[in-house]
C-alpha cells in the first residue's frame, strides 16, 4: 500500500559503521578485511583509498576533512546498495579524531586499536614496506596513547591476529543486510578523466600511479582511484552483480570531494568487462570528460606479471586475489586473464588501446601523457 498524498518520504534507516582506527602496523587494515569477509551483508573502506588526492591543502593536513566528505557519501551508497553495515579502516586525527559531522546517515563506532611500543617496532620491522617512516609511526602510536579522543580501546599486544578479530568481532555483532535504494542523485561534476581498463595484472595501478604522480610534479592537483577499492560490497546481496552501480556511485562521489579539493584531473584504474557497465560510469559522470584507455598484452606477459604479483610484487591491497596464491592459482589466474584480453579486444573496449608488452611502466605513462595533452 503506498504512501498518501502528502506524506512525507521515508527517511532511510541510518548504517552501521565501525571504524577500526589505530597507528601503522597494528593490524587494522588486515583485521577490518577479515571482519567483512566473515560478516554476511557487510561492505568495507579503507579510508586511505578513498582520500589520494594531492598534494594535500595546508588548511587539511593528512586530508582528514576531504576522507570525512567523502565517507560520509560512500556511507549513503553503500546503504542504497543494501549494505547492513560498513567496516572502515584508517588513519584518523590524533587530536580531532572522526569528523562525524559529515556522517550524517551513519551510526558510528570507532575502535581504536593499540599495541606496545616494542610490539609495534617488531610488526614495523617484520612487514618492512619500503618507504615506511617507522620512526614517524611509533611516534604516532605514542601521541595516540595520549591525546586520543575517548574511543573504546583494544589492546592487541601479545594477542595473535586470530585473538584480535575474535575480539573484535564479539564487539561488533552482525547486521542483516538492507533493501536496496534509494540512490542518491550523481553530483555533476566537470573536469578531465582518465580510466585505464584491461585484464588481471596488465599494470593498470603501476602506470596509472605513474600518470597521476607525473601530473602532479607538473603542478596539477590530481586524484587517483582504484575502482576495485570503492566497491567491496558482500556479493551473496545479488543486488547489482560486480558491484558496478555502487562503484560508480562513489567514483562520482570521491570525483566531487577531490573537485572540490581544487583537483581537475583524475587517474581511475579499474576493470570492465562489456559496454554496458562502461555506461553506468559515464552516467554517474555527466558533467565530465572520461577518456577510456585499454591496456593490452599478450598470454606471456600476462604470465609474468601474474607471477610477479603472486610472489609479493606491487603494493599490499585488500582483496588482491594473487599475492601469496599457490602456482596452480596463478597459472588459473594467467588463463583468466589471456580469456579476459581477448574477450576486451573483441568487444574493442575503449576509446584508444596501449599495447604494454616489452615496455616500462615510464614509457607507458609518457605515450599516455602525450595522448591526453597532459
Amino acid at each position: 500500500m503506498g504512501a498518501a498524498v502528502g506524506d512525507a518520504p521515508a527517511v532511510p534507516a541510518l548504517l552501521p559503521v565501525l571504524w577500526l582506527c589505530g597507528p601503522s602496523g597494528v593490524g587494522k587494515s588486515t583485521i577490518a578485511w577479515e571482519l567483512f569477509t566473515g560478516l554476511p551483508g557487510s561492505g568495507h573502506v579503507d579510508i586511505d583509498q578513498v582520500g589520494m588526492c594531492f598534494p594535500e591543502l595546508p588548511s587539511d593536513p593528512g586530508r582528514t576533512v576531504l576522507e570525512g566528505r567523502i565517507l560520509g557519501r560512500v556511507v549513503a551508497n553503500f546503504a542504497a546498495a543494501g549494505a547492513g553495515c560498513l567496516i572502515v579502516s584508517g588513519y584518523v586525527d590524533s587530536r580531532r579524531g572522526v569528523h562525524t559531522g559529515y556522517l550524517r546517515q551513519a551510526v558510528l563506532t570507532v575502535l581504536r586499536m593499540r599495541c606496545d611500543q616494542p610490539e609495534l617496532r617488531r610488526r614495523l620491522e617484520i612487514r618492512a614496506r619500503p618507504g615506511e617512516r617507522r620512526e614517524s609511526a611509533l611516534r604516532e602510536a605514542e601521541l595516540l596513547d595520549r591525546s586520543s579522543p575517548a574511543y573504546r580501546v583494544l589492546d592487541t599486544t601479545g594477542r595473535t591476529a586470530v585473538e584480535v578479530l575474535e575480539a573484535v568481532r564479539a564487539r561488533w555483532p552482525k547486521h542483516p543486510a538492507r533493501q536496496p535504494g534509494p540512490w542518491p542523485d550523481p553530483p555533476r561534476t566537470p573536469g578531465e578523466i582518465l580510466w585505464l581498463c584491461g585484464a588481471t595484472a596488465v599494470g593498470k595501478s603501476t602506470i596509472g600511479w605513474e600518470v597521476a604522480e607525473r601530473s602532479r610534479r607538473a603542478g596539477h592537483i590530481t586524484g587517483f582511484v582504484d575502482l576495485q577499492q570503492i566497491g567491496f560490497l558482500d556479493p551473496a546481496l545479488g543486488h547489482d552483480a560486480g558491484n558496478h552501480r555502487l562503484k560508480a556511485a562513489n567514483l562520482a562521489a570521491v570525483w566531487a570531494e577531490f573537485h572540490r579539493h581544487g583537483a581537475r584531473r583524475l587517474v581511475v584504474v579499474g576493470q570492465v568487462a562489456d559496454h554496458s557497465q562502461v555506461r553506468r560510469y559515464l552516467e554517474a559522470l555527466p558533467a565530465a570528460t572520461v577518456m577510456l584507455y585499454r591496456l593490452h598484452a599478450g598470454p606471456e606477459q600476462l604470465g609474468e606479471r601474474i607471477r610477479h604479483r603472486g610472489l609479493g610484487g606491487g603494493p599490499p591491497i585488500a582483496g588482491d586475489e594473487l599475492r601469496g596464491r599457490p602456482p596452480v592459482v596463478l597459472a588459473q589466474a594467467r588463463e583468466a586473464a589471456v580469456a579476459q584480453a581477448a574477450a576486451l579486444d573483441r568487444a574493442d573496449i575503449g576509446d584508444l588501446r596501449i599495447d604494454t608488452d616489452g615496455r616500462s611502466a615510464q614509457d607507458i605513462a609518457q605515450e599516455i601523457i602525450t595522448r591526453t595533452g597532459w
